[in-house]
C-alpha cells in the first residue's frame, strides 16, 4: 500500500511549479503518467526522500516516510527503496558482478535478501558478469541497473522513465523483464512514464498528473478513456482494452483476443490461452458502423457498445466515447459528416471496427506459440 499526499512549491514567481497531489494504491505497479513537467519525477523524488515536501504525508506498507505535521522525515538510506533512472548510472570501473553486488551493501541485515541467481537468470545477464559497463549495450546496462536495485532488497522499487533512453527494439527487450519482476519478486513498483503502451502493459493503477495536479486515477482501461483526454491531440488519443488470449490461428499467424464486447485479432502469437492482455487502440484507427458489418469484408475485429457521449472537437471532427460491456471505454475520432450519416446519439448501439494491422502486437509478444485449436479461422482478418 502506498499513500501519498504532498503540497510543495519549487521555484518562485511565474516560473515556479507547485505539486499538490493525493493518491493511494495497492497495485503491484503504480504508474505516474503525464507529459513532461507534469510533476511525475517530483512526486517520485519525494517518495525516495530526495525532496522534502512543504506539507504532506507519505506512507509505504504502513511505514511513515514523511509526516510534516509530526516532523517525520526518514532519510533516504533508511527507506529501503531501489531506484532505476533513465540512464543506468553504473560504476564504469567495476565489473557487472561488482555493480550488482554493490546493491547488497544497502540491504538491511535483518531483511530477507533477494537471491542473486534468480535475479541474474530473470534479467538474462549471466554472460555479462565479467564485463565492464562500457562494453554493454544500452539495454544490457539498464538490465544491470535494475538488477542492482533489486539486490538491495527494497520494499519498493522506483523506476523513472527507465526505457526513455532506449530505442524501440531495446524497449521491447526490457518490457517483458519488468513484467517478470512484477510477477516473480512481489516487490511493488512505482513506474514513471509518459508512454501509454508501457503503462498499459505494466500498471494496475494509473495516476495521471497534469501541471502538478491529479487529472485522473484508476486502472489503465478506465483512465485512458476518460473525458479528461479531451484536450489530447487526436493522433495521441487512445483507449486501453483488457482482453484475453483465446487461441492462435497458425494458418494466418493471428491470435484471437476475446473481450466482452466482441473479438479482436492480433498479429503473431501472444502467449498461452487465458493470458490477460492490455491492448492499446488509437482513436484514429476506429471506424464506426450503425449496423453489424457484413461478413465479406477484410476487417474482422469488431466490438459492439453503446454511445456514451459525443464531443465535437472542431469544425470537421468529433470524438465519440463508447461504453463497452465489462466496463471498458473505447474512444473513436470521426468526421462530423460521418457522424451525421450514422444518425446515432447517446444510448444507441454502435459497432466499432478496428483493423488488425493498426494494432501493435510487439509490446504484447513474448510467449511461445500455443498449440493451435482445430479448425480454421475462415476469412483472413484484416
Amino acid at each position: 500500500m502506498i499513500r501519498f499526499a504532498a503540497d510543495h512549491r519549487m521555484g518562485a514567481g511565474e516560473g515556479g511549479f507547485r505539486l499538490e497531489a493525493r493518491f493511494e494504491s495497492t497495485a503491484a505497479v503504480t504508474a505516474l503518467f503525464g507529459a513532461s513537467g507534469a510533476g511525475k519525477t517530483t512526486a517520485m523524488r519525494m517518495i525516495a526522500g530526495l525532496i522534502r515536501p512543504d506539507r504532506g504525508r507519505i506512507e509505504v506498507d504502513g511505514q511513515v516516510l514523511v509526516d510534516t505535521e509530526r516532523g517525520v522525515f526518514l532519510p533516504p538510506r533508511r527507506r529501503r527503496i531501489g531506484l532505476v533512472f533513465q540512464d543506468a548510472l553504473l560504476f564504469p570501473h567495476m565489473s557487472v558482478r561488482a555493480n550488482l553486488m554493490f546493491g547488497r551493501w544497502f540491504a538491511p541485515r535483518d531483511s530477507r535478501p533477494v537471491p542473486f541467481e534468480p535475479v541474474v537468470a530473470t534479467l538474462g545477464i549471466g554472460s555479462l558478469l565479467g564485463r565492464r559497463p562500457a562494453s554493454l549495450s544500452g539495454g544490457e546496462r539498464q538490465r544491470v541497473a535494475i538488477g542492482r536495485a533489486l539486490l538491495s532488497s527494497p520494499r519498493l522499487l522506483l523506476m523513472d522513465e527507465p526505457l526513455a533512453a532506449l530505442d524501440r527494439p531495446r524497449k521491447l527487450e526490457i518490457l517483458p523483464l519488468i513484467e517478470r519482476l512484477r510477477d516473480e519478486f512481489a516487490i511493488p513498483i512505482v513506474y514513471v512514464s509518459h508512454a501509454v503502451e508501457e503503462v498499459a502493459r505494466l500498471a494496475g493503477h494509473v495516476v495521471v498528473l497534469d501541471r502538478g495536479r491529479i487529472a485522473g486515477e484508476g486502472p489503465p482501461d478506465r483512465v485512458f478513456g476518460l473525458a479528461a483526454t479531451a484536450g489530447v491531440d487526436r493522433f495521441d488519443l487512445v483507449s486501453v482494452l483488457a482482453g484475453r488470449v483465446d487461441a492462435y490461428e497458425p494458418a494466418y499467424g493471428l491470435t484471437r483476443i476475446v473481450h466482452p464486447a466482441g473479438t479482436l485479432w492480433l498479429p503473431g502469437p501472444a502467449g498461452e490461452p487465458g493470458r490477460e492482455l492490455a491492448i492499446v487502440v488509437r482513436a484514429t484507427d476506429v471506424t464506426l458502423a450503425a449496423e453489424p458489418p457484413p461478413a465479406r469484408m477484410s476487417v474482422r475485429s469488431v466490438l459492439a457498445g453503446t454511445i456514451a457521449a459525443l464531443h465535437p472537437t472542431d469544425q470537421a471532427l468529433a470524438r465519440v466515447e463508447i461504453a463497452l460491456p465489462g466496463g471498458g471505454t473505447l474512444v473513436a475520432s470521426v468526421t462530423r459528416m460521418g457522424l451525421a450519416a450514422l444518425g446515432l446519439g447517446p444510448g444507441d448501439t454502435v459497432h466499432a471496427l478496428v483493423k488488425t494491422v493498426s494494432l501493435d502486437e510487439r509490446p504484447m509478444a513474448g510467449g511461445t506459440v500455443p498449440d493451435a485449436a482445430p479448425g480454421s479461422a475462415g476469412a483472413a482478418p484484416g
